[in-house]
Order: structure tokens, then sequence, then C-alpha cells
């Protein structure tokens, strides 16, 4: 902490001193936990009065936890709509948190949501689509962006950026929570989600280029400007034209032979194209590469859990709920406890199969297939509620 406040100490950027980030992952009373934290918050103050204290929890840690007490604010990694829970459930978590901290500045400083080039027109929690990933930022920006009480938002992350023990979204070694590619030469439909409401600059432009051809008769296009007004022309033709005051516009948009778009916003102007197709495109869909597991290869016992089910769904019957806690403590993600329970919570919109791909980054122990099929016999033998 020191070297930190010595070498940056006269940056421009630099807005608050970070204690640490996560790192009640394994509890939040730890009594050398905290006295430790009083020792760097005061150091921060002691080396620069002129800036605040801050640090970063995770979801799990409690909005009560006398780890909050120790800096001049807190912000909390949160991904509801993402490892678990909803979008929706973003805006009145902080609701409540200000509620009980009126006084104390709170911030989200993680939030985001994986994507790569798949595509659908009915995106789902947990698909890596280009499209969910566009509708999860559009909910949090809207929940976030309108709450002055809070102090600050970091989207995680602005660049897909390379995670070695990562196994997910069928590229494996990244982590694609970016609002642009890897390689920096796409910026995914979410970032201009962003340019919409941030920038000053008059720009135009019409989601879903890499997703050209369509199996509906109709498909539901949008289009993000910083403009008050957007008209849709579809082969010339115009097709009405959109006011939003969330900077998001719809357009039902014909899906007949193959459709030119033009979307105009003052003096902007962006282009797509449709085509209708009669099966869907596969190349669209996720395929996992060097998965352990896929969920084609797990056997499934009708009216009895797998590993291709929810962790909320399995958790919310005894005999299941032992089971994710057993394995959550098996690969260092757990205690057999309170915090088993709420990370088991956190996650419920994954599937055990989902959760596997995730164990390697954040747990101690990877699981073999020889494990997971074991897990799957376990699950087999749970009845549904």
């Amino acid at each position: 902490m020191r070297e930190l406040i010595v070498q940056n100490h006269h940056h421009a950027s630099i807005v608050v001193w970070g204690l640490s980030n996560e790192i009640t992952m394994k509890g939040d009373k730890d009594p050398d936990l905290l006295a430790n934290h009083h020792r760097l918050n005061d150091l921060c103050h002691t080396m620069d009065p002129t800036r605040p204290t801050v640090m970063a929890a995770i979801s799990m840690c409690p909005t009560d936890s006398p780890y909050l007490e120790i800096p001049d604010a807190i912000s909390y990694n949160h991904y509801f709509g993402w490892y678990g829970g909803d979008t929706a459930m973003n805006g009145p978590w902080f609701d409540k948190f200000h509620a009980q901290h009126p006084t104390l500045p709170i911030g989200c400083s993680e939030y985001g949501c994986e994507a790569l080039n798949w595509h659908s027109d009915t995106p789902q929690q947990g698909d890596y689509t280009e499209e969910y990933q566009a509708h999860y930022h559009e909910e949090l920006i809207k929940q976030l962006f309108t709450r002055p009480y809070i102090w600050a938002t970091h989207v995680w992350n602005m660049f897909d950026f390379g995670a070695d023990a990562r196994n997910e979204g069928g590229e494996n070694g990244q982590n694609h929570k970016g609002l642009v590619t890897f390689d920096r030469k796409y910026k995914k439909d979410a970032f201009y989600a962003y340019k919409a409401w941030l920038s000053d600059e008059p720009f135009v432009h019409l989601c879903g280029k890499r997703f050209v051809n369509h199996t509906g008769d109709t498909v539901q296009i949008t289009v993000y400007s910083n403009q008050p007004e957007v008209e849709l022309f579809a082969n010339g033709s115009s097709l009405g034209v959109q006011k939003a005051p969330d900077h998001f516009f719809r357009f039902t948009v014909p899906n007949r032979g193959k459709t030119h778009l033009e979307a105009v916003a003052g003096t902007c102007r962006d282009t797509a194209d449709i085509c209708h197709v009669e099966t869907p495109d596969e190349r669209y869909r996720l395929r996992e590469q060097g998965a352990i597991l896929n969920w084609f290869d797990i056997t499934e016992k009708e009216g009895y859990f797998s590993l291709n089910d929810l962790i909320r769904d399995i958790v919310a019957v005894p005999a299941g709920k032992q089971i994710i806690l057993q394995l959550l403590d098996s690969v260092g993600m757990g205690d057999q406890g309170t915090r088993s329970e709420e990370f088991a919570r956190m996650i419920g919109g994954f599937t055990v199969l989902r959760l596997s791909g995730l164990v390697g980054a954040l747990g101690e122990n990877k699981l073999t297939k020889e494990k997971l099929l074991a897990i799957n016999a376990q699950l087999n033998t749970v009845p549904r509620a």
C-alpha cells in the first residue's frame, strides 16, 4: 500500500485508495482481517489525507458486516442476472443498502455478462449470446445510472481478457465479459448502449450486425442512439419513427427474403442486413470446445435432477441442497455453512455443469469427468420437488 500511494499520489485519475477486493470470500468477521483493514485504512489517511478509502465487497458479504464500517466508501461486486438471480434485482438491492446505510457512499465495483459470437432471437441468461449481453447492460444502465446516490459504477470489463483456468462460452482460456473483443477489433452491441448514455457525439448504432439469418416472420431490431428520434428503413421503406427516453429504440421488422436495414438519427446513419432462413443457423449456437462434459453426455432420469438442472432448483430440495453444499466444499467454494448457502443462492441461475467451468478459476480443485459423472449419479437419485 505504501508503494502504491507513493507511486501514484500525483496521478490525476486516482480518486480513491482501494484497501481490498472480495477479501471476505471465506468470512467477514476474522479479527486479523478486521485489524489489518483498520491499519491499511489509517495508513492511507496518514499518507494521503486528500483521498477517501474504499473496499470492493463480494455479493455474499452481509450488509451489516463490521468490515463495511472501516473505509470511507463501499462498493459491491454484483452479477445478478449473470451468475445468479436476475437483472431486476440490482437496483432494489442498492436501494435497500442505501436505506440501511444512508450516509455510507455505495457503488458497484464489478458487474458484467459474457458474450461471444453466439446469437439468439430469444436470448437467455447464461447463453453467452451478444443479444443477452446487450439486454443485461441495458437493464444495468437503467437501474444504476438513475440512482444518484450511487457514487461510482465499474463495468467488468472493457475488453475480453486472458484467464487461463476458464472453460466457458466455447472458447477456453478467456473471460468474455468485455464490451470489446480480445483483439480490440469489434465493439459488441453493449458497448454502444453505454455510448448512447454517456457520449455527446451524435451517433446511431444498429444492433445485430453479426446476427444475419433469422427463422421468424418478424425480427425485433434494437437501435442505440443519443439522438431524440430514430427512423428505420427496410429495403428503402420507412418502418416509422421511434422516440426512446432510455436511448434504446425498438422496431419490429418483417423478415422476408433479404432485407437491408438503415437507421437514421438526424445526420447519423447505420446499416445492417437480415435474411429469412427456414432452419436455425448452427453457426450462431454455442459449441463447447474441449469441455470435460457436454449437456448431451449426461444421463437424465425423468422426475429426477441432473447436472443440467439449475442450482436454485436443486437446493430447494433438502437432499439436493446437501449434494450442492458438499460439491462447493470439495472445490474450495464453501464451508458447509452459511457462506456455502449464500454462494449457492448467488449462482442459482447456473446449471451444475456450467458451474464446473468456473471451478478452475474460483475453486481450489478441478472437477474431472469422473467426479462430474459421480455427482450426476447422486442427483439422479433426488426427486424433483
